[in-house]
C-alpha cells in the first residue's frame, strides 16, 4: 500500500516538471481532500500493531479484529452488529424456536442495556423483568459503555447457572438486584385459548413456527367453541413481542387479510425496494379482530399491527409500540460468523414509517398495575353488602320472567362477575374481550335487520343510485 502511495506521488511530481501551471491547481485541490480510505486503513494497521506490541498484557489478535468490526457496525445503529461463529449459531437456533438463556430481548439506549420485552414463561418473565427496565450490571460488573453484543455475552452461560442483574426501573428510587437461573428457552410461538366465545391468540415471537402455530391454534379453538358461526371474534395479543422474522410477520398479516399491501421495504437503492401483498383467504372468516400492543411490541409485531390497522381489519388496543421500523439482513461472512446489517426501512400500507415513533393504538388502554399485597388484603376484607330491591321485606316478585329468562339473567350476572375479576388480572385483555363481544353483538344485530332493511329500501334504491 505504501509503495502504491509513493508511486502516485512520484507521478504527480513528474507532471509538475512538465507543466507547472496545470499541476499547481491540482496539487492545491489534493491538499484540500480528506485522507483517503487507504490512509485510514493504514492508520488502523499501525494502531493494531502498536496494541499487539506495547499493550500492558498480551492480546488475542482475533478478538481485537472482531471488536474492531463490531465497533464499526454498532456505530451505525443499535441493531447492526457482528456475530461471531458461536453467536451466529445461537441466532439460527433461536429462529427455530429453542435456545439457552434468560428469555429476554434487549436493545441499547444511550449506552445502557434496555429491556424490549421478557418472553412468556421464561426466567426473565417469572422474575418480573419488565419492558422498559434498564440492566446496568451483571454479577456486580457494570455494563455501561459496553457494546450490546458484549453485554449480552455476559448474560449468557450454562443452563442451570445463576446470574444476578441490576435493574433500574422508572418509578423506583433505587436500583435493585434480581437473581435468575439460566434455562433452555423453548418457545411456542403462538398459544391459543378462549374466553367465552372469543378466541385469544398469544403470539410471543416470530420464528419459523409462528404461522403454523397460529393456523393450528385457530383451528383448535374454533373447534372447541363449536364452529366459526359461534365465534364472537379474535384477539391477537402482541404485547411484549420483540419481533423476529420478516417473512413470518408477512404470513401472519396475510392470515387475516384478503388483499392489499402488507408492508413495503425501501433500501438505499431504489432497486432494493420490495412490496409484499396479501393473498385471498382470511383464517378468521371476517370476524371482529382486536390487536393488543404495548411498549414491548416491536419490529415484526409492528408490521402485523400496522397492516391490520391500515386496512381497518382490526382495532388496535393498548399503548404505543416500541418503534423499530428498520429491517436487518444477516449476511454470513468468512470464518463462519455473520454480519447483521440494517439494510432497509419498512413502511405500513398507508406509506408511514414508524421508526422511532411506534404505532399508536386506536383505543389507548393502559395496563393497571397489580395492587400491593397490603392493599389487596384490604380489598378482600368483608364489606357491607349493598341493599337492593330484592332484599327489602315484602318486595313483590318479578312475574314477567319465565324460569329460562331468570336462569339467563343469573348466567349474565355470573359472567359480569367473571369479567370484573378478569379486569383485575389483565385490564387490557379484559377491555379487548369486552370490545369483541360488543362488536359481535353489533354485527349480529345488523345481519338480523339486513333482510328487512333491503325489502323496505327496495323501491327507493333506484333513486338513491341516480343521486350517487
Amino acid at each position: 500500500m505504501k509503495k502504491f502511495m509513493m508511486a502516485a506521488l512520484g507521478g504527480t511530481l513528474a507532471g509538475a516538471v512538465l507543466s507547472t501551471q496545470v499541476a499547481a491547481p491540482l496539487m492545491a485541490q489534493e491538499a484540500k481532500k480528506p485522507d483517503s480510505v487507504y490512509q485510514q486503513l493504514d492508520l488502523f494497521g499501525d494502531i493494531f500493531e502498536k496494541i499487539r506490541e506495547d499493550y500492558v498484557e498480551p492480546v488475542d489478535s482475533k478478538k481485537l479484529i472482531e471488536a474492531a468490526i463490531n465497533g464499526m457496525l454498532s456505530s451505525l445503529d443499535p441493531h447492526s452488529s457482528y456475530l461471531p461463529p458461536n453467536d451466529f449459531s445461537d441466532m439460527r437456533v433461536q429462529t427455530r424456536g429453542s435456545f439457552g438463556g434468560l428469555g429476554i430481548e434487549v436493545t441499547q439506549e444511550d449506552g445502557f442495556v434496555k429491556v424490549v420485552s421478557p418472553m412468556d414463561g421464561t426466567p426473565a418473565d417469572e422474575a418480573g423483568i419488565k419492558s422498559g427496565d434498564f440492566i446496568t450490571a451483571v454479577d456486580g460488573e457494570s455494563l455501561m459503555g459496553l457494546p450490546l453484543d458484549e453485554a449480552v455475552d455476559k448474560m449468557r452461560g450454562p443452563v442451570g447457572s445463576e446470574i444476578k442483574i441490576t435493574i433500574v426501573r422508572e418509578g423506583e428510587k433505587e436500583p435493585f438486584d434480581v437473581t435468575l437461573t439460566r434455562d433452555t428457552i423453548k418457545l411456542t410461538a403462538v398459544k391459543g385459548r378462549r374466553d367465552g366465545n372469543t378466541v385469544i391468540l398469544r403470539v410471543t415471537t416470530f420464528n419459523d413456527q409462528t404461522y403454523a402455530n397460529l393456523e393450528s391454534s385457530i383451528k383448535e379453538q374454533v373447534k372447541e367453541i363449536g364452529g366459526m358461526d359461534k365465534v364472537d371474534g379474535f384477539i391477537v395479543d402482541l404485547r411484549n413481542n420483540p419481533g423476529g422474522l420478516l417473512t413470518q410477520a408477512i404470513k401472519v398479516s396475510d392470515a387475516f387479510l384478503d388483499k392489499g399491501e402488507i408492508v413495503s421495504t425501501r433500501g438505499r437503492n431504489a432497486q432494493d425496494s420490495e412490496r409484499f401483498n396479501a393473498t385471498a383467504g382470511d383464517l378468521a372468516d371476517g370476524k371482529p379482530l382486536v390487536v393488543l400492543i404495548n411498549g414491548g411490541s416491536a419490529s415484526a409485531s409492528e408490521i402485523v399491527t400496522g397492516a391490520l390497522q391500515d386496512h381497518h381489519r382490526a382495532i388496535v388496543v393498548g399503548t404505543k409500540s416500541f418503534g423499530k421500523g428498520s429491517v436487518q439482513t444477516v449476511m454470513p461472512i468468512k470464518g463462519e460468523g455473520a454480519m447483521r446489517l440494517t439494510t432497509a426501512r419498512y413502511y405500513t400500507p398507508s406509506g408511514r414509517s414508524i421508526q422511532s415513533l411506534g404505532i399508536s393504538p386506536n383505543v389507548v388502554v393502559p395496563q393497571l398495575d397489580t395492587p400491593p399485597a397490603d392493599e389487596a388484603a384490604k380489598d378482600d376484607a368483608p364489606k357491607p353488602k349493598m341493599t337492593s330491591e330484592a332484599d327489602l321485606k315484602g318486595a313483590i316478585t318479578n312475574d314477567s320472567m319465565t324460569e329460562d329468562e331468570k336462569k339467563q339473567a343469573l348466567d349474565e350476572r355470573t359472567k359480569a362477575g367473571e369479567a370484573a375479576k378478569r379486569r383485575l388480572e389483565d385490564f387490557q385483555m379484559s377491555y379487548a374481550v369486552d370490545l369483541i363481544q360488543g362488536l359481535s353483538a353489533l354485527s349480529s344485530d345488523q345481519k338480523t335487520e339486513q333482510p328487512t332493511q333491503k325489502a323496505e329500501a327496495a323501491p327507493a334504491k333506484k333513486d338513491d343510485t341516480k343521486k350517487n
